[in-house]
């Protein structure tokens, strides 16, 4: 890709998605998830949880471990199914919206296939659905460079650090163009200074692409950089406890100063008192 400040900015939007916008990019309703274990006992993963998300906009999940925040991705993502409610991506069902590859998925694990070269590996999706090789060579080599990888198009995974190989895997999952991404976790295994240069790179790219973005994580720096709103959700069963509206600027506007920004500051501190509810004693702002 080429530099941020080249290329389209999704245009931001407010905390619900305007009707001109068309459908949004996901509407969930009224969704629940509850499991049953082996002994017959039953676990509410989700319970009632609404949320809509526009087109270009980009929403980080964020809470405990255990309250449902990957499993509402995987809802999403059309890997699991509502116990009841409704899931829509672009105005079609979570498994219509995934046969027509509306949405690409990254996880904490690239997953890349080790035999198979960085260019190999980010045209295996369009081989999959049948995209000519030149078409498929093309796009790649645009992908490689929209990620900052155009040395290393023959290089194989291990031989690439962890932060190439998740650039690889986001460039693996808009390979088809979708118009929204689904991450969960994929910085989580980083060490801090790749992590803050992919998160860069994350605005960069959804930013160029004007793609929608909903990710997941459990880092509150991270959310509020990365995010126009963060949902905060609460432990198990899990619902959404607030949306904290970020909006600290657009994608090609955003920079390593704006860790140092007072705006960040604010926006880092209320997740941190919403994540810990409306009592909680808020000290100090930690950026770990």
């Amino acid at each position: 890709m080429n530099n941020a400040e080249n290329g389209p900015v999704a245009e931001r939007v407010e905390a619900a998605p305007r009707q001109a916008q068309g459908p949004s990019a996901v509407e969930v309703t009224n969704v629940d998830r509850v499991f049953l274990s082996k002994k017959g006992a039953t676990v509410t993963a989700l319970d009632d949880v609404s949320l809509a998300v526009a087109p270009g906009e980009f929403v980080s999940l964020i809470g405990p471990s255990g309250c449902g925040k990957s499993t509402l991705l995987r809802l999403i993502a059309d890997l699991d199914t509502p116990t009841s409610g409704t899931i829509a991506v672009f105005g079609k069902t979570a498994r219509q919206a995934r046969l027509d590859q509306e949405y690409g998925i990254a996880f904490q694990q690239a997953g890349l296939l080790p035999w198979r070269t960085v260019a190999a590996n980010i045209e295996l999706p369009l081989e999959l659905h049948g995209v000519s090789k030149a078409a498929r060579a093309k796009r790649s080599a645009e992908l490689i460079s929209l990620v900052g990888l155009g040395d290393f198009a023959d290089h194989f995974p291990d031989q690439l650090s962890g932060g190439m190989q998740q650039r690889v895997a986001i460039a693996r999952s808009i390979a088809e163009q979708p118009r929204l991404l689904l991450m969960d976790e994929p910085f989580g295994a980083l060490d801090e200074m790749t992590r803050e240069h992919m998160q860069l790179e994350l605005v960069r790219i959804a930013g160029e692409t004007g793609a929608a973005v909903v990710f997941v994580t459990h880092s509150i720096p991270e959310a509020v950089f990365l995010s126009d709103r963060v949902v905060v959700m609460s432990p198990r069963p899990g619902r959404i406890r607030d949306i904290v509206d970020v909006r600290l600027g657009a994608a090609g506007d955003r920079g390593e100063d704006l860790r140092e920004d007072t705006g960040f500051f604010a926006a880092v501190t209320r997740v941190r008192e919403v994540l810990h509810g409306a009592d909680a004693p808020t000290v100090g702002v930690d950026l770990r």
